[in-house]
């Protein structure tokens, strides 16, 4: 029955744009933030946050920014930079008059010397992740409430947990595709049979969307807490990884998602 499923799968489906599209240009050597104003003062410790994401997104090793060294580095982040720049996060709407253009939130875009970062992870004992990134379908559940559905490409459930997937993946440098709506259904993948679909078969299943691997989560909103569960889990090389994280927002949830499978991938071992 699988087999025929995945038959149709295949022919139903169409290459992906969102979120595939927003992080195939992976861009290893940069790294973005958001800063208040366009002043040294915000600027300095943007580029610090920066310095610490691509030094995480050119070796795949979260647990690298653990190592005490990196504090010195920060303290001179600026000399690891090729240029910067600002994109107003209000573009089109009026300063107020008691604002000023001081207190706007900008993006601010860093791209870093490649050569430079390369031997910064060297002096902390990791190499640049050189082989090529698997590129992931993410088949995910989510429960809001009562409600539940599956995240895809297509529809209007979770337009902002997309754009926050995309932004998640971008970040570690990891290609990224959803399926459809269309594609969910005719496999019968839905919150509750997910969790007892096997990865072997959902790697499967990727594989036809064009991608490499599968990495299968959920996501539950937690009214006590008030805040969002996410269990993930894939299959590498034989084993099976699980992790999770517990009472954060859904953009924390989709990082410890992309931060987890890049770990591993890279040869870092279990996330925490």
């Amino acid at each position: 029955m699988i087999a025929v499923l995945l038959l149709i799968f295949a022919v139903l489906h169409m290459p992906g744009v969102d979120v595939a599209a927003a992080s195939t240009a992976l861009n290893l050597y940069q790294a973005r933030t958001i800063v208040t104003g366009q002043r040294e003062e915000t600027r300095g410790p943007g580029l610090e946050r920066c310095l610490e994401d691509v030094l995480v997104k050119v070796s795949g090793d979260p647990p690298v920014l653990a190592d005490p060294a990196i504090a010195s580095m920060k303290g001179h982040a600026a000399s690891y930079v090729t240029r910067f720049r600002y994109r107003d996060r209000m573009e089109g709407i009026p300063i107020h008059d008691e604002q000023g253009s001081r207190d706007r939130p900008y993006d601010l875009t860093v791209d870093f010397q490649a050569n430079q970062i390369d031997a910064a992870l060297r002096s902390l004992g990791r190499e640049p992740w050189t082989a090529p990134r698997p590129r992931l379908v993410v088949f995910l559940g989510v429960r809001l409430g009562t409600a539940t559905y599956m995240l895809a490409r297509d529809g209007d459930h979770g337009l902002d947990q997309r754009d926050s997937l995309a932004a998640a993946a971008w970040q570690m440098g990891l290609p990224v595709e959803l399926p459809t709506n269309v594609d969910l259904g005719v496999a019968g993948l839905t919150f509750e049979t997910l969790p007892l679909t096997q990865l072997a078969d959902l790697d499967v299943a990727a594989k036809k969307f064009g991608g490499d691997l599968a990495l299968a989560g959920s996501l539950v909103w937690d009214k006590k807490s008030l805040g969002w569960a996410a269990d993930w889990r894939l299959i590498n090389g034989g084993r099976v990884y699980h992790w999770q994280i517990r009472d954060v927002n859904f953009d924390d949830a989709f990082r410890s998602g992309m931060r987890g499978a890049a770990q591993i991938f890279s040869g870092h071992g279990q996330p925490r």
